[in-house]
């Protein structure tokens, strides 16, 4: 199965995006097509073996005056904007003349087929507004018609050719013309369009943000010569000389030098990160200080930047579950527009008596004050200025469902480790219990294990190592014993480090010194470790993990409007003690990996909405089964790929802020949809009461839809 986002050109409503969307959907091996008519984007998940890139882009040309212009052409919002505001100005020259004749209008005494000359120039200016200037709406409306369907080029087509189409039998009958209504609905429904496209610019700003960090030119070292090349053209393992005030060009690991980077464009911190040699560091960061000379280790698509751009468009190019109450209203909204209108012309014809002239203008009114604009873009502009927002603070929204689904939460569940405290656990204590072993060969023996280990304490015991300066013995047979520890040879010499657990499954039993001194170190906050060696105990080793400090106040504010969880491996007293440090009072300990999904399934039997937030590969099941998995900046990729929201830097504080972030969101495409509907609900019938003229009902039209956007742009305001 594959995805990918595609740049569409000619959409000019929402119905234009259902329409296509209907028509991707039709062809075999599409499994899931969202086309959002905000960003003139359109995402499809598709089996290759299928169907083809090729074959969806022609089904997007198939249904109607539409075109696929290109995966990362970001420049198409402006060519689009500069090409409304062109078409208005011209309709604007050609009409201003018109509304001039309203209040004046000359009379030249000459007459052309028994009608004045000054008739035939206004007709000529309008002939030019309709036909040449709103060509875009008759086109749009005869490629829909040819297939048996409608959207908002089909209203304003058939209100300003009514209205032109009256005018000109009114002219040759010596009757009221209302050419200049035909023209004026077509201006201002063209400055519209141009006030829309530049609100959804605005809106949509955040991925050609993003885009603009990108290096062009970087500095290659090629022995101890300097050579500026473009970053298109660097390779993996390409050495880099980056100067202080520079921006980093790719991904890379640091093999000279020391500095401070700026990565406030990743994390939303603007605090600089010092890093040293062997450190990571990203591209489109800024080095504050100090010469330093990096090694490249990720280029084009794999880069963090590259990624985050790909979140943000999926984020964007995605619809939240009410978007399809929208979307229901939108299929159906033009077609019951028209039946409207043409109710309207019945009423006032035959039951009002009211005349052709009347009852025509009341059924234009309400064709042209129709919106469903304003209902397709309620929710897209909400999510693409509320995605972008957060990118901007170091919160990746990878799915527009996320932001619907993180406001309802009801609890959130934090794995300690790398979230709650900082992920680097130190060795604090050794106590040896064997007088034939020294604390030295233990913890040679130790550091040794741990470093052929992925075990989720082992950088604790390597820098252990580093600081003593131990020398590492050879090891063999390293294996990890799921939530209970880990076992191996060192040299010849069968090692085991571990809990209790690990100790049951040895058969061996721990004397009382040996509990009193491992509940000493759990009561604590510190974790003890096991040392078995020739199926005895002896040594009890303490890690201890430093709580962050933003986690007592980010759990303090949570709990203030939900339950808060900690799951740990760690021993129940261990555990105990750290949750009364944060102030957690539901603290669950000695959890195994495949426990942790126990719980959070458990949690939402009760019917609560569950956030889980972790780092770590074994975090990945319970981060995908949560309603809302958080995966925190820093852990590994498994994680990040799980999570439906991924925080850039580790402070628990931004959990908050992605929470507040969803409700302010959520908050805003609820009044958007409030608006629109309300808007079309009191609008239609005032028009059809004949209580708006078809001019008005044209510019509340234009404008209903530029309030959705500007009303969604207060969210890149907001205080997350």
């Amino acid at each position: 199965m594959e995805s990918i986002n595609l740049k569409i050109s000619g959409m000019h409503c929402a119905s234009c995006a259902l329409n296509i969307e209907k028509n991707i959907k039709k062809k075999p091996g599409v499994k899931n097509v969202s086309v959002n008519y905000a960003n003139n984007q359109a995402r499809v998940e598709f089996d290759n073996a299928q169907i083809t890139r090729q074959d969806i882009e022609v089904a997007v040309s198939q249904a109607g005056d539409y075109k696929v212009v290109g995966e990362h052409e970001h420049g198409l919002e402006i060519d689009l904007t500069k090409k409304a505001y062109k078409k208005f100005i011209w309709a604007l020259i050609f009409t201003l003349p018109l509304l001039v004749t309203m209040f004046y209008r000359p009379d030249f005494n000459v007459m052309i087929s028994g009608i004045g000359l000054e008739e035939w120039l206004v007709h000529n200016l309008t002939f030019i507004v309709v036909f040449i200037s709103g060509w875009q709406f008759h086109r749009g409306m005869w490629l829909q018609l040819k297939r048996l369907r409608a959207n908002m080029d089909t209203l304003i087509s058939i209100g300003t050719l009514a209205a032109y189409f009256y005018s000109l039998y009114a002219m040759f009958s010596d009757k009221h013309v209302y050419y200049e209504t035909a023209a004026v609905i077509i201006t201002l429904i063209l400055l519209g369009k141009y006030l829309e496209e530049k609100s959804k610019g605005r809106a949509s700003t955040a991925i050609k943000q993003l885009l603009s960090l990108g290096v062009k030119m970087a500095t290659v070292l090629i022995g101890v010569k300097e050579e500026k090349r473009n970053v298109e053209h660097l390779k993996i393992n390409d050495v880099v000389l980056v100067k202080p005030g520079e921006k980093i060009p790719l991904d890379g690991e640091i093999i000279a030098g020391e500095t401070s980077i700026d990565e406030s464009m990743l994390t939303g911190e603007s605090v600089p990160v010092e890093k040293k040699i062997g450190d990571s560091v990203y591209g489109a960061t800024i080095n504050n200080q100090g010469v330093i000379k990096i090694r490249i280790t990720k280029i084009g698509a794999d880069t963090v930047l590259s990624q985050i751009i790909k979140l943000v468009e999926d984020a964007q190019a995605s619809k939240a579950p009410i978007q399809k109450l929208a979307d229901r209203v939108s299929g159906i909204f033009v077609p019951a527009v028209i039946a409207i209108a043409i109710f309207t012309f019945v009423v006032w014809f035959w039951l009002v008596g009211a005349g052709l002239e009347i009852s025509l203008i009341n059924a234009v009114a309400v064709i042209v004050i129709a919106c469903p604009c304003a209902l397709g873009l309620a929710t897209p502009t909400a999510i693409m200025v509320g995605s972008g927002h957060g990118a901007a603070n170091g919160i990746l929204i990878k799915d527009s469902q996320s932001l619907e689904v993180a406001h309802k939460i009801d609890v959130v569940v934090f794995d300690k480790t790398g979230t709650l405290t900082e992920g680097q656990p130190t060795v604090t204590d050794i106590k040896v219990l064997d007088s034939n072993s020294s604390e030295d060969k233990i913890m040679s023996l130790a550091c040794s294990l741990e470093a052929s280990s992925e075990h989720s304490l082992a950088n604790a015991f390597l820098k252990y190592a580093r600081y003593k300066k131990i020398k590492l013995e050879n090891t063999s047979q390293v294996t990890a014993l799921k939530g209970k520890g880990i076992s191996g040879l060192v040299g010849s010499k069968k090692i085991y480090l571990g809990n209790k657990e690990l100790l049951k499954d040895l058969g061996i039993k721990s004397t009382e010194l040996q509990d009193k001194i491992f509940e000493n170190y759990a009561s604590q906050a510190k974790t003890p470790i096991y040392f078995v060696k020739d199926n005895q105990v002896v040594a009890v080793i303490a890690v201890a993990d430093i709580i962050r400090l933003s986690s007592r106040e980010a759990i303090k504010k949570l709990q203030q409007s939900m339950e808060v969880y900690m799951l740990t491996g760690d021993h129940k007293l261990t555990a105990q003690a750290i949750a009364k440090d944060l102030g957690i009072k539901n603290v669950i300990a000695e959890v195994l990996p495949d426990q942790k999904v126990a719980k959070i399934r458990e949690l939402k039997k009760q019917g609560k909405v569950v956030a889980f937030v972790g780092d770590g590969i074994n975090d990945a099941p319970a981060l995908t089964l949560a309603d809302l998995g958080i995966a925190v900046g820093g852990g590994t990729d498994i994680a990040m790929e799980s999570g439906n929201i991924v925080l850039m830097n580790s402070d628990p504080m931004k959990v908050i802020s992605a929470i507040n972030l969803s409700k302010k969101t959520f908050r805003v495409i609820k009044e958007n949809l409030f608006f629109a509907f309300i808007y079309n609900v009191i609008a239609i019938p005032l028009a059809a009461l004949g209580l708006l003229s078809p001019m008005i009902a044209a510019a509340a039209m234009s404008f209903s839809s530029v309030s959705v956007v500007v009303n969604s742009l207060r969210i890149r305001r907001a205080k997350i």
